[in-house]
Formats: C-alpha cells, structure tokens, sequence
C-alpha cells in the first residue's frame, strides 16, 4: 500500500474532530440541529486552517443518509463516498484554474438539476476570489435564487478580492489562524498514534514554523521524520528548518546589553553575508522581546519544554523592563520604515544604533560623565527638594522607629558621595523616605514591586512594606529577593523586608501617577488662561486640542 501524508491521512472527518475553530463548529452545529439552513457559506482564513476540510464535514452534515445532523455517522454511502472524494453531488472545483466565465455558466447550468445520490447537491469551490469579474457576476444570478437543492460552500485566502454583492449573500465565517499549543497538541496525539518518538522541543519549533497552518505542521512534521529516519528530535529538527535557529537573535541582545556597537555591527554584518532577509530579523527580534517580555511578567508561563526556556530566562533576568519596552518599540518601528531606508542593511543596522543610542544604561552613563563632582553628604542630610520625587508623608498611625544616635555610623568623604539632585537615604542608615531608596537602587525586574510598595515601618535590620491589593501580582519571590538583595547591599547590611497586601495605596508609583496628573492639570489650566491662546480662538477661531497639551 502506498504512503499517505499525515495531512490527508489524518485530516479531520467530524466536527468533533476539527482543531482550533471552535467558533465555526459551533455556529454551524447549532443552524444544523435546528434546521436553519442556508444556501450559501464562505469560509476565510490563511493556508492550511480547515477551510476545505470544514466544506467537506458540512457537506456530510448535510448529504448524511441518517438525516440532516452536526454528526454524520461516517459510514453510511454518502459519509464514506464524501471521504473518498467520489460523490457523485459533491463538485470542487478550484477557482485559480477555472476563472473564466465559460467554466462558470457550465457549473450553474449543471445545478438546475436535481442530485443525483444525495439530500443536496454542493458546489465547494476553493479559492473563490480568483474568478473573473465576468464569473463573478454569472455566479451571482444563482446565489441570488438558488434551486432548493443547492448549497454552495465559498473558500478563500482573500475575502477583499471577493465583490461585496457576493459576499452580502453569504454566511461569511473567518477561521483563526492555529494557535502554536493547538498544533502542539494535535502533533502529539498523532505522532502517539503513528508510535513515533518525538522530542517536545521539537514540535515547538515544528510549530512556530507552521505560522498557524495546521496543514504546514503536518507537511514539516512528515519532512523531520522522513529527516530524522523515523524520529522527530530537536537538533534534526533545528537542522531541518534552518532559519528557524534564532542565535543570531541573541547575540544582537547581548551586544546591546554591554553597550558593543562594533560587536553589534558585526553580527549585522554577519547577518548580510548569510543573506538573511533583515525585515524578518526585525520581526523575529520583536517576537523574541515580547517572549522576553512575558518571562519578566510571569516566568511560570515559559513551557518547560520550550527549546529557548533557559536563555529566555536569563535574557529575562538581564534586561531592564524599560529598555525591553524600548527596544521593541524600536523593532516595530525599523521594521515599518525599512523600506524607507537606503538598503536593508542600513535599514537594519540603524535600527540597532537607535536602541544602542537610547538604552536606558548608556544615557545614564553619559548623564555621570558631565556630572559635576558630587557634594559630601552629613551623618544628617537635609534633603533638597527634587522636582520629581516628594517626600513621604508618614502617617500618624505608622510605627517609626529610628536608629539611636549613637548607633548610626559615621560617614566621611572617603565612603559616601553621590549627586545632589536627589534625595538620598545614606548608607548605613534609612531616613524613611522609601520613594527617594528606591531611585538610588539599581532593581531591574524587581523596580515595579518596589515602585508599588507603600512604606509601613523600619527599624536598623528590618523594614515592613504593603502592596496594593491590585498589585499582589508582583510578590513573586524572585522580586522580593532581587528587592532584599539590593537594599542590603546598599546599606552594607543585612535588611529584612516584610511584605504584606493592603495599606492605604501611598506608593511612589501613585505618587509619579498623581504628580503627572496635577502637572498635566496646571498644563492645561495655563494654556486656558493664556491671553495669547485666548485672542487666538476669539479672533480666529482656533481651537485647543486636549491630547497635545504636555507639561514642561
């Protein structure tokens, strides 16, 4: 017997059976139990989703010799020829080698007469937006008043294509696009039952090269195996594919975690030699920093046997949240103008330099270099007003206890300096202003817990904070350890930090929130009573738009 592929062979025979379109199944399930029929379906989505296959179950559904139902029995003759492809009143055709208008009127003059085996006679006719305008407009006299004994069911990959009068008669049903743990999953059940060793790993990148076409999975799963001689592992799998290996990926992040523009421009370089296509490296980057992104967020939700879990791990725990918000930007906006740009490689590699040139840690290295030498803080600093940060105000009902005079350790210039323009809580003690500790800390992840942590109490070895009960979130170990870690060390000495959810919600970040908002407000209230602006909308009729307002 002659080898089937897994995409015919395991294609689906039954709604049941049908992966990822959950919406559709249960849309047309339900008009079939209730006898709500119409005469004609288009169903759009990408290559390899089910549009073909859905044709075909519905055409079942309705030529089943059991009677009109969302369950065909499969072995009555009608179920069992539909499988086959041999029944005699079901007609595909395929619109990309039948556009003209003559093929057309042929097809419809056939569909006056009545089925010659079944309930109903159904024309699927594939990639429907390739037919000719004159074929279109031949189709339409039909769909307009179709025989009772027709069903026509429309596919296509471009519903745009389709004219709006077609459409208008249609029930127009959008499959989705395979979500990668659907494949995954599908790819498992199958390779289980066709007792073929597989490597999870592998299917991920099975997967991800698939781009949600269930049909390409089975297609590249049916080449590893061929590949691997009868196993579908990782490394053949890796080798298979070929772009699919993303190191390169990783080696621009490192490069701009350590601020290397030669190494950078190497790599990019490297990366035109091997005729990489740079707009898809652009899209590939973005994809990878939104992984990268989800890790820092909530690092369970990495599969443990996603190929990349380590090193999206570690990227995780590296890269600053606002340079991994930065740098995506950057690729989404590259990738946009990259053919704006003289050639790719410029395109690209200008796109590296603007996440270089703006990497939050490289600016403030810049900012130090012209910095004027830091002043020697006292044992008891006043702290200066800063136009960004306020103090706390401690409320009356806090437990505050501070260090006894004597206990607190004497500074001189050889241990303590640092800028004037912030407020600071010196090293070896902790003054009580939380907001103004956090800004000296260099935190990574663990900046948005301490941003959201409300000062409660502190002693010499230990300091109590509160989370917002909308913030809880934030708690996870790793931060709070990262969180201890960086308070110790900045104070020289172990700092037990106690965490609890609640508090009246006086964190830094609601403070910047609330100081952004009042700037935003007295912005607004100047502009409204500006004599300027004021002649200028009397006089002509001018008017202020809210949005463009900033405060200065």
């Amino acid at each position: 017997m002659s080898y089937q592929v897994l995409a015919r062979k395991w294609r689906p025979k039954s709604f049941e059976t049908l992966v990822g379109q959950d919406h559709v199944v249960r849309a047309l399930s339900n008009a079939l139990e209730q006898q709500r029929l119409h005469h004609a379906y288009l169903f759009t989505g990408t290559r390899g989703v089910g549009k073909t296959t859905l044709a075909r179950i519905l055409a079942k559904s309705l030529n089943c010799e059991t009677g009109i139902s969302a369950k065909p029995c499969g072995v009555c003759g009608a179920c069992t020829e539909i499988d086959r492809g041999r029944f005699v009143d079901l007609i595909e055709v395929d619109a990309a080698s039948n556009t003209q208008v003559d093929a057309m009127r042929d097809l419809l003059d056939n569909a006056q007469y009545t089925p010659t085996a079944g309930r109903f006679k159904v024309y699927i006719i594939a990639e429907v937006h390739m037919l000719s305008k004159s074929a279109f407009n031949a189709m339409l006299k039909t769909l307009e008043e179709p025989p009772a004994h027709v069903k026509f069911i429309l596919a296509t990959t471009d519903p745009q294509k389709v004219p709006v009068t077609v459409l208008s008669r249609c029930l127009q049903f959008n499959l989705r696009q395979m979500a990668g743990n659907s494949i995954i999953e599908h790819l498992q059940n199958i390779l289980t039952q066709e007792a073929i060793p597989y490597q999870a790993s592998a299917l991920h990148l099975i997967a991800r090269a698939a781009d949600g076409s269930m049909r390409d999975a089975l297609s590249l799963t049916d080449q590893a195996i061929a590949y691997g001689g009868q196993t579908v592992n990782e490394a053949e799998v890796r080798a298979m594919l070929g772009a699919i290996d993303q190191s390169y990926l990783y080696q621009l992040l490192n490069a701009l975690l350590a601020g290397d523009g030669v190494a950078l421009i190497a790599q990019a370089q490297a990366m035109e030699q091997r005729s990489l296509s740079f707009e898809s490296a652009l899209n590939d980057l973005a994809q990878l920093l939104h992984q990268i992104a989800v890790a820092q967020t909530v690092p369970d939700s990495v599969a443990n046997d996603l190929p990349e879990r380590a090193i999206l791990l570690d990227l995780a725990q590296r890269i600053p949240a606002a340079s991994l918000q930065l740098y995506y930007q950057i690729a989404l906006l590259g990738r946009r103008d990259i053919s704006l740009a003289p050639d790719e490689f410029a395109g690209f590699s200008m796109t590296l330099l603007r996440m270089l040139a703006f990497t939050p840690s490289q600016a403030e290295r810049a900012t130090t270099t012209h910095t004027p030498p830091a002043k020697i803080l006292s044992a008891t600093p006043a702290v200066a007003p800063h136009p960004d940060v306020a103090p706390i105000e401690t409320n009356a009902d806090v437990i505050v206890s501070q260090p006894a005079p004597e206990a607190q350790s004497p500074l001189s210039a050889d241990t303590i300096t640092t800028k004037t323009d912030a407020p600071m809580a010196v090293v070896g003690q902790f003054n009580g202003n939380w907001r103004g500790l956090v800004d000296q800390l260099k935190l990574g992840l663990a900046r948005a817990l301490s941003q959201n942590c409300e000062l409660i109490s502190f002693d010499e070895n230990s300091i109590s904070l509160s989370v917002p009960e909308a913030q809880k979130h934030l708690l996870l170990p790793n931060y709070q350890e990262k969180l201890s870690s960086a308070i110790s060390q900045h104070f020289d000495r172990k700092i037990k930090l106690q965490f609890s959810v609640g508090g009246s919600g006086n964190t830094p970040a609601q403070q910047i929130s609330q100081e952004k908002a009042q700037a935003q407000s007295t912005a607004q209230t100047a502009i409204d009573n500006d004599s300027f602006v004021q002649a200028l909308i009397n006089d002509f009729g001018a008017q202020i738009i809210p949005n463009s307002i900033k405060p200065i």
